[in-house]
């Protein structure tokens, strides 16, 4: 299916009144900006509700097709089924700094979203002249910015015995998605802790820490040691549900174990690859910014690494 038109070129300030158009006057479900730029890059800062769109180079690795479809770039189902239904209109590309589409080459990720996008959408097509910095220097307004952690001393592993917070620990947990945080034992411990974090459920990656609020939260336990014989892998796909489905219903869910360091930091490492389709280094470079403590043993590491391979090989 061809797009209904060739692909506009358009303004930091025609995106701006695009972006400010009630929805109601739109025939559609209003406007959708797909990000080409690294997810780590997107995470620290983007335009308020665009969306990430990545790069699976391992998919298309593997495939003789020199096309590439669109599905290998939009990791979110529910998304990519929305733009193949012409839900969104119009759709706006943006990559870092180009500044036209002439600027664009073949192999970057904007021009084959672009081309995909003009071969499976029937829909309006925009791409923003001089990308997200462009328009986060014009409108810093209209752009997310994550909070950087101000904490940068690294302390050994602590066991939680109730004597003494480490002090990563004693602000709250940290929140790696909107809906979706890390954090220690001593967090899960703190109901005024979990209120103002807005959690509502916890995902329990040990076999000793208490579930202290059953019956005002919802809990899921993954019974994982922290040892090099684990098979936290076993665990993946479980957890991954029960987030999405905290996700789906509007809630904030904690994922922790004991310090939060390992098993609980191997569990959102999983779920960012999976739900994100980044790679392991890439998930775990955006998870260290924001909990400089984390440090998966090497056996879980390298289960994550088998991970990595099983999902961004998938088609």
């Amino acid at each position: 299916m061809a797009s209904s038109s060739v692909t506009l070129e358009i303004t930091n300030n025609e995106l701006v009144h695009i972006l400010r158009t009630p929805r109601d006057q739109y025939t559609s479900s209003g406007c959708v900006v797909l990000d080409c730029r690294p997810f780590l890059d997107f995470s620290t800062t983007h335009i308020c509700e665009s969306r990430n769109v990545n790069w699976n180079s391992m998919l298309r690795r593997r495939s003789k097709s020199s096309v590439v479809a669109l599905e290998w770039l939009i990791p979110d189902k529910a998304l990519l089924g929305r733009l193949r239904r012409g839900e969104f209109s119009p759709l706006v590309v943006v990559d870092e700094r180009s500044g036209s589409l002439a600027e664009l080459k073949s192999e970057s990720v904007a021009q084959m979203l672009l081309t995909a996008l003009q071969n499976e959408v029937q829909t309006q097509i925009c791409f923003l002249q001089g990308g997200f910095e462009g328009f986060s220097e014009a409108f810093p307004d209209l752009c997310y910015h994550a909070a950087v952690n101000p904490l940068h001393s690294v302390e050994p592993e602590p066991i939680v015995t109730g004597r003494r917070t480490p002090a990563y620990d004693q602000n709250g947990p940290v929140e790696l998605l909107p809906f979706l945080f890390l954090g220690s034992a001593i967090h899960s411990s703190r109901r005024e802790t979990l209120a103002a974090a807005g959690i509502t459920a916890v995902l329990n990656v040990s076999s000793t820490c208490p579930n202290f609020y059953e019956g005002e939260l919802q809990y899921l336990r993954l019974t994982v040691e922290d040892t090099l014989v684990a098979d936290i892998r076993a665990c993946f796909h479980t957890a991954i549900s029960f987030i999405d489905s905290v996700k789906k219903s509007g809630g904030r869910v904690l994922v922790h174990c004991q310090a939060g360091i390992s098993r609980s930091a191997t569990i959102c490492l999983a779920y960012l690859m999976h739900t994100q389709r980044v790679r392991l280094d890439e998930a775990f470079d955006f998870v260290k910014q924001r909990r400089h403590v984390i440090s998966p043993n090497l056996a879980f590491m390298g289960q994550l690494l088998q991970f990595e391979t099983d999902i961004l090989c998938q088609g």
